[in-house]
């Protein structure tokens, strides 16, 4: 089995404030981060104000908007990604994929970009940040669950593997929210200036 990281890992760089960009418009993101300027700064100390910051951000952008419509979204945006992509990373995957290795992308990056990304790369399986929604399938603003960053990303590939752990576990990452998945691998690599500075 092998897991990935999206941004910074599978792509050159962030991929979330651009779909917002895509969705929203950078009017609206842009007053977002503004509003949430304070809660963002204290992100930078706290996972949990971050996380918290996240969320509201997301919300202001995408509240009220159907998930039909993220879905869209997210295929049309995805289109768009693999110019971005580490030809590196996108090798390696190759070579995953030729072995017959099972494939993850474990993300806190929105699904709905995720899903068509990882059909089109050739992954089996995405882990990654959902929204909820309500009865009539609108986003509510708030996070289907937790955000998928640092332990959560470990603890959410183990779930999914549930009883079946991988017997030999690839982790690919780029950042410190990384550090508990590429914890559970027998071959951790780090992509990028992490790997540059090990």
């Amino acid at each position: 089995m092998a897991a990935f990281d999206f941004d910074g890992t599978i792509t050159q760089r962030d991929t979330l404030a651009g779909f917002l960009i895509f969705v929203g418009g950078r009017t609206a993101v842009a007053r977002a981060t503004a509003r949430r300027s304070l809660a963002m700064a204290a992100g930078l100390r706290d996972d949990r104000a971050r996380d918290a910051a996240k969320e509201a951000v997301l919300g202001d952008v995408l509240r009220g908007r159907s998930e039909a419509e993220l879905v869209a979204a997210g295929e049309r945006f995805a289109a768009l990604l693999p110019a971005r992509y580490r030809p590196d990373t996108v090798e390696r995957i190759g070579w995953h994929r030729d072995e017959g290795h099972e494939l993850v992308i474990v993300s806190a990056s929105l699904t709905y970009y995720l899903q068509p990304v990882a059909k089109g790369l050739g992954f089996d399986h995405v882990i990654g940040v959902e929204m909820a929604t309500d009865a009539d399938r609108r986003l509510t603003g708030a996070l289907a669950g937790p955000n998928v960053r640092g332990d959560e990303k470990a603890a959410r590939l183990q779930a999914w593997w549930a009883d079946r752990p991988a017997d030999e576990l690839w982790a690919y990452g780029n950042s410190s929210g990384d550090e508990a998945l590429l914890a559970l691998a027998h071959h951790p690599t780090w992509i990028g200036r992490r790997a540059k500075s090990r």
